[in-house]
């Protein structure tokens, strides 16, 4: 059960990283874009990590207020809840 839990918040924190690159890298070519709730509903999922390096790495929505709170916070509550369930 665990190695599952580990492989999935892999494959999301990989996927939020890589999410960020890229609305970057759409945001710099003016070009379409990864909605902010999108985004926001990744590190929800498990890829704050992710989402905060990716916004670190790309200097990416480090500007937007839910951005520069919301993320610190997901992932404050995400590590909560993490500390939760393996004392358990």
């Amino acid at each position: 059960m665990h190695g599952m839990m580990v492989l999935y918040l892999a494959v999301i924190n990989l996927a939020a990283f890589c999410m960020y690159g890229a609305d970057k890298k759409r945001a710099v070519r003016n070009q379409w874009r990864i909605s902010e709730t999108t985004l926001l509903g990744i590190a929800v999922l498990g890829g704050g990590p992710g989402s905060l390096l990716g916004m670190k790495v790309f200097h990416h929505k480090t500007k937007k207020l839910k951005f520069y709170f919301g993320i610190p916070v997901i992932l404050i509550l995400e590590a909560a809840a993490a500390v939760w369930i393996l004392g358990r």
